[in-house]
């Protein structure tokens, strides 16, 4: 079995970000870059297929130069090899375009199974799973907090607001994972000395098939016309009770029901 993990490399979830006021896209470099949160739980689960079926796992990552240090993270929890895609025509691409490039990447490759974090921790818009299983026109079991293998089949416990359903697809498909599907391992030190000498690979647009004029900041669906920095923190009211609750619990309701909550 061959299963490939898209990552992506993200700013510190802790950070304060900033947007460049040039073209509105994340100052990336103006904070410390981590491998995103919600990738380690796929990868995870790619590693307990492998140890337990027997599999070759590939780390995919879209992004800059200075990315190879999150692909090389990534790698160091036991991975085998990695590709990277790196161009500067990829700056600013939205979900679709992100998408189509590593739609590119993969039809250049052999596998059974894309397991991948349900979202980015900077654009959390879900859609990147669905988007890559359109164009590769492949099964998407999507939100999987749960994921069982018989032979070829997949089953997927998909996690919804009011519970759980479950779903089925053969191979290859598409599989992107929550929080509640594992709980990540620490890579080892031998793993991570291990990781600065596995298998890279670095390709362009041109490699994978995809022209820089479908992707990029100008060549995306959905354009930032506008940002506008957050307000600083205001200073909170407080309420002094008379002891009966009632003069507090007042006060919450009436905070409520300004803001519109009630």
């Amino acid at each position: 079995m061959r299963i490939i993990c898209p990552v992506k490399r993200v700013p510190d979830t802790a950070a304060s970000k900033k947007v460049d006021p040039d073209d509105f896209t994340l100052d990336r470099d103006s904070v410390e870059a981590i491998l995103n949160a919600n990738d380690e739980w796929s990868i995870e689960e790619a590693m307990r297929i492998k140890e337990r079926d027997g599999a070759e796992v590939i780390v995919l990552c879209m992004g800059p130069e200075q990315a190879q240090t999150t692909v090389r993270k990534a790698l160091s929890y036991g991975l085998d090899g990695a590709i990277q895609v790196t161009d500067p025509a990829i700056h600013g691409s939205d979900a679709v375009a992100t998408a189509r490039v590593l739609a590119g990447a993969l039809r250049e490759e052999s596998f059974d199974l894309i397991i991948m974090g349900n979202q980015s921790s900077d654009a959390r818009t879900t859609l990147v799973p669905a988007m890559l299983a359109e164009f590769l026109d492949l099964p998407a079991l999507t939100y999987a907090r749960k994921l069982e293998i018989d032979g070829r089949k997949l089953t997927a416990h998909r996690e919804t607001a009011s519970g759980h359903v479950v779903v089925e697809a053969e191979m290859p498909a598409i599989v992107s994972v929550v929080e509640a599907i594992n709980e990540p391992r620490y890579p080892s030190f031998k793993g991570i000395m291990a990781a600065k000498s596995k298998p890279l690979s670095t390709r362009d647009l041109g490699a994978v098939g995809v022209d820089a004029s479908e992707v990029g900041l100008a060549n995306s669906w959905t354009q930032i016309i506008e940002a506008t920095p957050r307000p600083p923190k205001q200073a909170g009211e407080k309420v002094d009770d008379d002891g009966s609750g009632t003069v507090g619990a007042k006060a919450i309701a009436d905070f409520l029901a300004a803001q519109k909550f009630i």
